[in-house]
C-alpha cells in the first residue's frame, strides 16, 4: 500500500515548478502560492505544482528568503534518521573513491551537492569541522554527526572531536544563533592540528582559521602550480597560509615572494615554510598597491598567482568586483616576463566563468599583451559541482601564458 503523506503541503508557481524539474533545490518565499500551517520551523514539507503533481520534499525555513530547501523527490521517503544516515554514507563513499590518499584533509560533505542542504563538513586529520546554515539540517545534526563518526570508524579512521564553526551570516537568515565551539564532550585539548597536502605540512587552527580553518578546494590547483614552477621567479599574491607559495617552492622555483595584507596570515605562512624547510620571502601589502609598486621597482616575475578573497558576495556589487579583478590581473600581466605564467582565481559564484574569462581578455588588452589559455580548472572533486545548481560551481581557476 502506498504510504500516506503526513507532511505540510505547499504549492508553487509555474516558474518555480520548471526550476524544480530542472534540478534546482531552492524555493523562494515569493514563489509559493499556497501553504499549510506549519507547527515546527525546520520541518519537512511536501511541494506540489499547480496541477497537484508532487515535485519533492524539503526543509522549511520560516525566516529565510529561501523558504524551502529540497531533499528529494521520492513521494514514499520518510525523511527519517535512516535517510540522513544514507546521505552521509553516500557522501563518504564518493570521497573514498575520488580522494583516496587525500581523505585526511578533505571536504566530506558539500551541502546541496551531497543532498544535505546548508551543511559543510571538512576533515583536518583527527578533527571534523562543521558549518550548519539550514534550520532543518540543524535539527537533524545529531543524527548526521553520529553517522559521520560511524562511517569513518567503519573505514578504520579515528576522529578525536567535532568543532562547530556556526558563525556565518546565513544562520541569522535562518533564525539560528551564531557560535563556535566543540560539539559534545569528546574532543582534544587543542584546536590546532596538522595536515599534509601535496606532500606539504600545514598547521590548521580550526577555531581561528579562515572559514573552517583552511581552504581545501584549491589542493589540486596548487599541485598544478608546483608542476609549472621549476626554475621560475614566483610571486604569490594574497598568500594567506602560504599554500601556493609553498607548492611553488617545493616544485623547484628559484625564488618565491609571498604577499598578503594580513600580518597574522604572513606569520602563519612563515611558520608553514619553516615547518617544511622551504625558503620563501614575505612582504605585507595590499594586492592593489603592491603590483604597481613592484612595477616601479622594475621587478619581474616568471609566474604570478592571484587568489584573492571574494570581491563580490552579491549581484549588486558584481560590476565593482569585475573592475577589481581586471585591475589586479592587468597589473600582474605587466609584471610577467615574455612567456611568463599567470594563475588567476575567483571564489565567488556571483562571478560567472564566462565573465571571468572575458575579464582576463580585457586585462590582457589593457596590459598590451597576448595570452594563451593553458587550462581552466575548478575546485577539487571533494567539492563536487551539481550542474543543475550553478551556485555549487563557485571556484574559477585559470592558468595562462603571456605570449
Amino acid at each position: 500500500m502506498k504510504q500516506e503523506r503526513v507532511f505540510p503541503r505547499f504549492v508553487v508557481t509555474k516558474k518555480q515548478e520548471k526550476n524544480i524539474k530542472k534540478g534546482h533545490p531552492w524555493i523562494y518565499a515569493d514563489e509559493i502560492v499556497e501553504s499549510s500551517e506549519i507547527e515546527k520551523n525546520g520541518c519537512v514539507v511536501d511541494v506540489f505544482g499547480g496541477k497537484n503533481n508532487y515535485l519533492g520534499s524539503g526543509f522549511y525555513s520560516e525566516t529565510s528568503k529561501i523558504r524551502i530547501r529540497l531533499l528529494g523527490n521520492n513521494a514514499n521517503e520518510k525523511y527519517d534518521d535512516a535517510f540522513f544516515q544514507r546521505k552521509v554514507k553516500y557522501a563518504l563513499e564518493y570521497r573514498y573513491t575520488v580522494m583516496q590518499e587525500d581523505i585526511k584533509a578533505c571536504r566530506l560533505i558539500h551541502g546541496e551537492s551531497d543532498g544535505l542542504p546548508g551543511l559543510t563538513v571538512d576533515r583536518y586529520n583527527n578533527i571534523l569541522v562543521t558549518q550548519v546554515e539550514s534550520v532543518g539540517t540543524e535539527k537533524n545534526k545529531d543524527v548526521i554527526y553520529q553517522a559521520l563518526l560511524d562511517e569513518l570508524e567503519n573505514h578504520g579512521e579515528v576522529i578525536d572531536g567535532i568543532y562547530e564553526r556556526n558563525e556565518g551570516e546565513l544562520r541569522k537568515k535562518e533564525g539560528l544563533k551564531q557560535y563556535k565551539g566543540w560539539y559534545g564532550e569528546k574532543h582534544p585539548s587543542s584546536c590546532i592540528t596538522e595536515i599534509v597536502e601535496n606532500g606539504i605540512k600545514y598547521e590548521v587552527d580550526v577555531e581561528n582559521g579562515q572559514k573552517t580553518g583552511f581552504f581545501l578546494d584549491q589542493k589540486y590547483n596548487r599541485r598544478q602550480v608546483a608542476r609549472l614552477a621549476k626554475g621560475m621567479r614566483v610571486l604569490d599574491c594574497c598568500t594567506h597560509t602560504g599554500s601556493f607559495a609553498l607548492n611553488a617552492a617545493k616544485g623547484g622555483a628559484v625564488s618565491v615572494l609571498a604577499m598578503d595584507i594580513s600580518e597574522s596570515a604572513l606569520e602563519m605562512a612563515q611558520k608553514n615554510a619553516e615547518r617544511n624547510g622551504l625558503n620563501l620571502s614575505f612582504r605585507q601589502a595590499d594586492v592593489f598597491e603592491i603590483l604597481p609598486a613592484l612595477k616601479k621597482e622594475h621587478a619581474q616575475f616568471d609566474f604570478i598567482v592571484l587568489d584573492p578573497p571574494a570581491f563580490t558576495k552579491s549581484r549588486k556589487t558584481f560590476h565593482n568586483a569585475r573592475k577589481g579583478y581586471q585591475e589586479i590581473n592587468t597589473e600582474a600581466m605587466r609584471l610577467l616576463s615574455r612567456g611568463g605564467y599567470l594563475a588567476s582565481a575567483s571564489c565567488s559564484h556571483f562571478m560567472p566563468k564566462d565573465e571571468f574569462r572575458k575579464m582576463l581578455c580585457d586585462a590582457a588588452n589593457e596590459a598590451g599583451v597576448s595570452i594563451r589559455l593553458i587550462e581552466e580548472r575548478g575546485a577539487a572533486p571533494d567539492h563536487p559541482v551539481n550542474p543543475c545548481i550553478p551556485e555549487t560551481e563557485y571556484l574559477k581557476f585559470f592558468l595562462l601564458q603571456i605570449i
